[in-house]
């Protein structure tokens, strides 16, 4: 257990907490953990590079915890109206869709697959989004300020997001055609 993956478990044994929060209407509190989850997913990426501990358990964990508080976000900001049906079936929808591909590359021992900066800007933009979102239900300036730049944070997080998923695809595709399996 290195340092980064420790930080990534804690972001993962808070995304119930998180859920329970919001779906209690504590916002605030719901916010803070929701922040610290993205200042700590920096965090353990920085972490893990300066102290030579990067690691095949962290590379699984941290993608996990980023996928778990963006489900969770969206099923409970699309619950609350915060945002449309829509949003959650296109970020979902690209995950299905790599889920599919995931198991198609496995099935023939082929994996995994290099993480694309694309991919990583687009959660990004995605987890920064969403506290965004949820400010943006006070009624004063600082919920009209929050929606625009939420909003931004979210159309740019979705392209990128699906960007990264094309790029998986046609790497996928790639290593399919070579026919060998990658480190």
């Amino acid at each position: 257990m290195t340092v980064p993956n420790l930080i990534s478990a804690v972001r993962l044994a808070l995304v119930p907490v998180f859920a329970v929060l919001l779906g209690q209407g504590q916002d605030g509190w719901a916010l803070a953990v929701l922040a610290f989850s993205g200042a700590t997913d920096w965090l353990d990426g920085v972490l893990a590079r300066r102290l030579g501990q990067q690691s095949r358990l962290g590379e699984l964990l941290d993608p996990a915890a980023d996928r778990l508080f963006i489900l969770v976000t969206l099923v409970a900001l699309t619950a609350r109206d915060v945002v449309p049906p829509g949003v959650l079936v296109a970020v979902v929808g690209r995950d299905v869709v790599l889920a599919v591909v995931l198991a198609v590359l496995m099935a023939r021992h082929v994996g995994p697959l290099p993480v694309h900066f694309a991919g990583k800007a687009g959660t990004f933009a995605l987890l920064y989004a969403f506290p965004l979102l949820l400010l943006a239900r006070w009624e004063n300036g600082v919920g009209l300020a929050a929606g625009v730049v939420g909003w931004a944070f979210a159309w740019w997080g979705m392209g990128l997001y699906w960007l990264a998923g094309a790029i998986y695809v046609r790497q996928a595709v790639q290593e399919l055609r070579r026919g060998r399996p990658t480190a």
